[in-house]
């Protein structure tokens, strides 16, 4: 839902730099001319629906120059979206050509798109390759920022891209302004300035230049969390899962709490049970159904807590832990953490557990990188972890989930489970029509039986592979219409 508050920009006493505008604030994802990004003033002229031109000097009067067929007009500007207010700025500092998209309304000139053009003036390295419309797009993606009284005074010093040269890092932090969280801006101004120095080592300023670009090209979000569709999210559920109701039912439960508090529970999932029984098919599904990217931490292999929070830049070959890898690759802060096989997270075999680290991003507090050297919110984080015996799970870590036991699956389970999931998704894949692969009762029986003493399902999609490719071997090589597969040719076939 979109916020407005409607505030002045600065004291409107004539000044060398006299403001004109107001500034609202606005969640919008996206930008119409119902709700543009400002609005200028059309009493005296009504402007095109795409005109060209520059923002004027901050240092002037804060307004559009038109550049029409028969010459250049000014319109000052009366309100913008907070979030675009440093970006105005930028655009005017730099003379930098662009061509506005908008439609005149009673309450003056709508613009809802800005798009930079070559012709003329000044240039901006960074204005090049898509940086104006990725910079918008983020500005659209990120929260409002915080109204506060020092913002008056305060300098603030589309296409695929990544923000890697110092110019475009610059650059972004100059537009991105308070829509960045205040202690990643400080942090960043701070490395900015190590990284332009000639007085520390060029390792030092390659590390703070790598740093900066790996937290400037993650979008950090707020912790508000739009409504689910619960009857979606059960869809998901069943097309991933057969059976399985109580552990549906918990998980639509977490469902309806968000869409309550539009915020993520405090506690994150802990799914236990036997090897193959979906635990992190059951993760997947949750990451689909919150519309969240995800990553996976293998706690199994990993052994000593540095893997986790990365290593001092007073090493030459320092670099960022596992997490921040995972924000760096999702390429924004809220995201799902699958975290495979907790009860090994006690084992480490370094200096210190990996265990004590995940209390740390457990806790939804900030975590810290070594290397970033920063403390990274993770109020958008949502672990998910699973293990086959929780008995080895530490208390202070169990404490941080939601516990569901994942039952295994009982002999009828498996066979509707073949023969309604497993065995068509592999026909499916190595294109073999039903009739073409028939597995009998009997054969079908013969399956489950031969692995009863095993738990989960892992060995019956390793069965559906074999007896699939075995038909498929007898089609081409004997020219056979289609098998079909009795008990007997199935415990032959999987001796």
């Amino acid at each position: 839902m979109p916020v407005f508050d409607f505030s002045s920009g600065t004291d409107n006493k004539m000044s060398p730099s006299e403001c004109t505008y107001t500034t609202f604030q606005s969640n919008e994802s996206c930008s119409s001319p119902d709700k543009p990004i400002m609005i200028l003033d059309n009493s005296k002229r009504q402007w095109k629906h795409h005109s060209c031109g520059i923002f004027t000097n901050p240092m002037k009067r804060t307004s559009f120059e038109f550049k029409e067929e028969d010459g250049v007009y000014s319109a000052d500007i009366l309100t913008i979206d907070a979030r675009f207010v440093s970006l105005l700025k930028w655009l005017g500092e730099n003379h930098i050509n662009v061509r506005l998209s908008g439609v005149n309304q009673e309450k003056g000139y709508a613009v809802y798109k800005i798009r930079e053009i070559a012709f003329g003036g000044g240039t901006k390295l960074s204005a090049e390759d898509g940086f104006l419309q990725f910079m918008i797009d983020r500005l659209l993606a990120s929260n409002a920022p915080a109204q506060t009284e020092e913002d008056e005074d305060e300098e603030e010093t589309g296409d695929e891209m990544k923000l890697t040269s110092i110019q475009s890092i610059t650059d972004f932090m100059t537009c991105a302004g308070r829509t960045l969280p205040d202690n990643i801006r400080l942090w960043a101004r701070r490395n900015l300035a190590v990284a332009r120095s000639h007085e520390v080592s060029p390792e030092e300023r390659r590390h703070a230049q790598r740093a900066l670009s790996i937290m400037m090209n993650i979008q950090w979000k707020s912790n508000y969390f739009e409504a689910i569709d619960p009857e979606e999210a059960r869809r998901i559920l069943d097309e991933e899962l057969y059976g399985m109701e109580r552990v549906k039912q918990r998980i639509i439960e977490t469902i309806i709490q968000i869409n309550r508090t539009h915020t993520l529970p405090a506690y994150g999932l802990l799914l236990v049970g036997p090897a193959g029984t979906g635990k992190s098919q059951i993760a997947y599904a949750v990451a689909r159904i919150l519309k969240l990217p995800w990553t996976t931490l293998d706690m199994s292999s990993i052994n000593d807590p540095e893997q986790l929070t990365g290593s001092s830049r007073i090493y030459a070959n320092a670099k960022p832990g596992i997490i921040m890898e995972a924000f760096s690759a999702a390429g924004e802060s809220n995201l799902v953490f699958i975290i495979n096989e907790l009860d090994k997270a006690a084992s480490g075999k370094g200096n210190g557990n990996p265990a004590d680290v995940l209390l740390t991003l457990l806790d939804n507090l900030g975590f810290t990188d070594n290397y970033m050297e920063c403390m990274v919110p993770t109020v958008g984080v949502y672990p998910i972890a699973t293990a086959n015996d929780k008995e080895q799970i530490s208390a202070p870590l169990m404490s941080r989930f939601a516990v569901i036991d994942i039952p295994d699956y009982t002999p009828e389970e498996k066979k509707i489970i073949f023969s309604r999931y497993v065995l068509p998704k592999v026909l499916k894949r190595i294109s073999l029509r039903p009739q073409e692969c028939i597995v009998t009762d009997e054969a079908l029986d013969a399956i489950v039986e031969k692995y009863e003493d095993t738990s989960g399902i892992r060995d019956l999609e390793q069965a559906a592979e074999h007896i699939a490719a075995n038909a498929l071997y007898q089609i081409e090589v004997n020219h056979l219409k289609g098998v079909t597969f009795t008990g007997e040719m199935v415990r032959e076939l999987l001796i």
